[in-house]
């Protein structure tokens, strides 16, 4: 099998150790049987995770990809059918206020663009708001509490390793959330 700098697919399947992400979304996620949660923090500087219930210690969290300042709709369906997702947990989100009109509308793009991206690829989508998610992990508003918290669950991934990895942790929780709250 032969490689480009990458891992090559095959490889990654074959590990033992639990499979950290990195900045690049574009690497292939491995391939798990049952139940895959995609967490979602939508937007273009929001980020992605998959969490599997049935490896509880690991976590795959990375940036969303993103091209021309918009969300790669192309690049995220092929990192969600990759995974083998089997349902969404997308964080509800609306305009903030006093945003300009031109960041809501750029905002609003993004978060179709993920809900739309599940959708086509028929995933099971639920959402739920900061207040409600963050509240289940007695949270606050503070984005490094989330990335604490998930550098506790997740104690070797190094997807949280950055403080500007807060968005990564919060998805990470989110994908955690769908499990521990059923509809």
């Amino acid at each position: 099998m032969e490689t480009t700098g990458q891992l090559a697919f095959q490889d990654v399947l074959q590990r033992d150790e639990p499979i950290v992400a990195d900045d690049r979304a574009s690497d292939p996620l491995p391939v798990a049987s049952g139940r895959v949660i995609l967490g979602v923090d939508p937007g273009t500087s929001g980020a992605i995770a998959f969490y599997r219930p049935d490896r509880p210690r690991e976590i795959e969290a990375v940036d969303v990809p993103t091209a021309d300042g918009q969300i790669d709709a192309a690049a995220l369906a092929r990192l969600i059918r990759e995974a083998n997702t089997t349902e969404a947990m997308v964080e509800r989100v609306g305009a903030m206020p006093k945003q300009g009109v031109s960041s809501t509308f750029k905002f609003g793009m993004a978060y179709g663009a993920v809900l739309a991206t599940a959708a086509a690829l028929e995933i099971p989508i639920r959402q739920a708001t900061p207040q409600r998610w963050k509240k289940h992990f007695r949270l606050t508003a503070d984005k490094e509490q989330a990335r604490g918290l998930a550098i506790r669950q997740w104690p070797g991934s190094r997807a949280f390793a950055r403080k500007k990895d807060h968005g990564r942790a919060e998805t990470a929780l989110l994908a955690l959330f769908a499990v521990e709250v059923p509809r």
